[in-house]
């Protein structure tokens, strides 16, 4: 019996005291997408309060290539032990194993859920010269010109593509999507007039709003954006369901242990706290959010379930 109680202390002491251990060593954030993409921008912010927080090195990696693939797959057959993490978002996790039935990845299984960081909402853009300035009169505009209107996105599957769908889907419109290489070259084309409407995210149109080229009708977020103000969101508009939140988080491989996921979490949440950081992220146009991995993991099974009914009700194919 003595034996057996010793046994179990030393067991305990043990993993007391490997908990302690972590980290011991640099800490690498895989970013699965080019260095400037949104994603990389907004990780960047967050690793150096990480590198502070836990006393070593931690360092944003860039794994571009497959829309994301890549570096998810990485992750996800890395070693589980707290020294490979991911940072992700809704369109790569969600929304491409969705589309790609091949990818070499589970979103359900392969990873643990860490926590959010940032979220952030999209805004439907509309050329001035479309005569409309809220969600019910583009959707009547819209279903009197059946096809005869364009709206533009940067690739199929993207959010922005999927949200424009969602958006026929739930007013009965059909408003035909052309895919872009990116962002940029979508909105340029909105501004040209080569295209009616856009669906993206907020800081790039806020100039030209400003100026009158552009007009936003509609934010796809829980609340109005403080930076637009008059603009009012998709449940306001008579739309609850087109409600969409870009999140972005950190994910580690699935069989990390908890106490090492609980660490990364309340770190993540005390750097998410700092009035500077907070600051700068508010002025990329997202909100600061974090929450717990057991919130985080629901979170991606409700998206996954949600998205995988959109894309096959909109029966859209990856190109």
């Amino acid at each position: 019996m003595k034996n057996f109680f010793l046994s179990l202390v030393i067991a305990g002491a043990t993993q007391f005291a490997f908990a302690q251990e972590y980290p011991s060593k640099t800490i690498r954030f895989i970013v699965p997408f080019s260095p400037g993409s949104g994603l990389d921008i907004l990780g960047r912010l967050l690793t150096p309060k990480l590198h502070e927080a836990m006393g070593q090195p931690v360092i944003a990696e860039n794994r571009p290539g497959g829309a994301g693939r890549i570096g998810h797959e990485a992750v996800a057959k890395a070693a589980p032990d707290g020294y490979t993490l991911l940072l992700t978002a809704l369109g790569p996790l969600i929304h491409t194993p969705i589309l790609y039935p091949q990818t070499p990845f589970d979103p359900l299984k392969d990873f643990a859920p860490i926590s959010l960081f940032v979220t952030g909402p999209l805004v439907i853009v509309v050329h001035p010269s479309i005569p409309v300035k809220n969600v019910k009169e583009l959707a009547e505009f819209a279903k009197k010109r059946p096809g005869q209107l364009n709206f533009g996105s940067t690739g199929v599957g993207s959010v922005n593509h999927l949200l424009g769908e969602m958006f026929n889907l739930l007013t009965g419109a059909k408003i035909v999507h052309v895919p872009y290489k990116g962002g940029s070259d979508a909105l340029s084309d909105l501004l040209g007039g080569q295209v009616e409407m856009v669906m993206t995210g907020v800081s790039p149109v806020i100039p030209y709003a400003k100026a009158g080229r552009l007009r936003v009708i509609v934010t796809t977020g829980r609340q109005r954006m403080p930076n637009m103000p008059e603009v009012p969101t998709m449940a306001e508009a008579g739309l609850p369901d087109a409600e969409i939140v870009i999140w972005y988080g950190v994910v580690a491989p699935a069989a990390t242990p908890k106490h090492i996921i609980g660490r990364l979490n309340r770190e993540i949440a005390k750097a998410m706290s700092l009035p500077d950081l907070r600051e700068r992220y508010v002025q990329q146009s997202v909100v600061p959010e974090t929450n717990s991995p057991e919130q985080f993991a629901q979170l991606i099974r409700d998206e996954y379930a949600r998205w995988t009914k959109v894309i096959r009700a909109a029966g859209i194919k990856p190109e």
